[in-house]
């Protein structure tokens, strides 16, 4: 999967002369935190995130009058605030790249260009969205977390075993486990005898960390919202 398949087509951008008001009004009006900044031909030359406009806001201590910060924020303009070292991929990107290049620079987003012309952007929300559904977050079944010596033919006997139970695999996704030599593998699996089933890979040398059945629904989060005070 590359990234043209997850990324946000035809972004909204902003002009570099843009007045602060105007990335505000979009982000509010859009639902959205980032803009990538656009000079008058269309080529990409910068990008604001929210932060970037607090950042520019006079605090709330400030002596200034209401009508002062007005006026002065509405002579900011984007190519003053905004981050003029952006860093792009193609749309030809795996989405695994995308993510490790967000994750090692500490970045939200990617504008994604095509011979050099801004064709969209991804964020960290698409690749959350994404890692669900390698997860099958949102199917019902038995989720199985096992620990597995990585050697050549492991991942087709457990395949194997599941089969043998009469089991559908949803998903599959491998991690790097506590040894140089171990990954974790997590499967989602439907219309398999669960006790069975763990039996079965037990008896395939497959050691079983953890098995939550996800047939009533996904995992419910905890609400924590404290009453203010009068």
């Amino acid at each position: 999967m590359q990234v043209k398949d997850r990324m946000t087509p035809n972004p909204v951008t902003l002009t570099e002369d843009a007045s602060f008001q105007d990335a505000l009004h979009l982000m509010k009006e859009k639902k959205i935190r980032r803009l990538p900044v656009v000079a008058k031909d269309g080529h990409l030359v910068g990008i604001v995130v929210q932060k970037d406009l607090f950042s520019a806001s006079p605090s709330s201590a400030t002596s200034l009058s209401i009508f002062e910060v007005h006026y002065l924020l509405s002579k900011l303009k984007m190519k003053n605030v905004m981050t003029k070292r952006v860093v792009t991929v193609g749309d030809d990107c795996p989405l695994e790249e995308a993510a490790r290049i967000m994750v090692d620079y500490k970045i939200g987003c990617l504008p994604i260009l095509k011979e050099d012309k801004l064709v969209g952007i991804i964020t960290e929300t698409d690749i959350f969205k994404t890692f669900v559904e390698i997860l099958g977050g949102r199917e019902k079944g038995l989720r199985l977390t096992l620990d597995v010596t990585e050697k050549k033919g492991m991942l087709a006997a457990i395949a194997k075993e599941i089969a043998k139970q009469n089991g559908n695999i949803l998903s599959v996704a491998t991690f790097s486990g506590k040894n140089a030599n171990d990954r974790i593998i997590t499967i989602k699996v439907v219309d398999a005898p669960k006790e069975s089933l763990l039996k079965s890979l037990e008896t395939a040398c497959v050691k079983v960390l953890n098995a939550v059945d996800m047939t009533e629904g996904g995992y419910a989060p905890r609400i924590i919202a404290r009453k203010t005070r009068l």
